[in-house]
């Protein structure tokens, strides 16, 4: 899979995610994109993200690890603001 820039992804991660913005709409810290990680989304049938999740075998700091991989597969990953808020950043 070929590297996405912002704008598709955010368009694919549309697909899963209702809140899709920028980081500069959250913080004006630029080239990224701000998701929410409170409102129970899910990727193939499992919630994204769980800050206080303790289920190792399947994510890694709360985040799915099959997500992970997927934004990663675009070149992208997500990182925790606070436990309702996700950036996604360019690898």
């Amino acid at each position: 899979m070929s590297k996405l820039n912002r704008e598709q992804m955010m368009q694919w991660l549309s697909q899963h995610i209702d809140t899709v913005r920028t980081t500069e709409e959250f913080n004006d810290h630029e080239g990224g994109i701000w998701v929410s990680g409170e409102h129970g989304y899910t990727y193939k049938g499992r919630e994204i993200y769980d800050y206080y999740s303790e289920d190792y075998a399947n994510r890694s700091f709360g985040v799915l690890n099959k997500w992970a991989d997927e934004l990663e597969k675009r070149g992208w990953y997500s990182e925790w603001y606070d436990p309702g808020t996700v950036m996604i950043y360019e690898l």
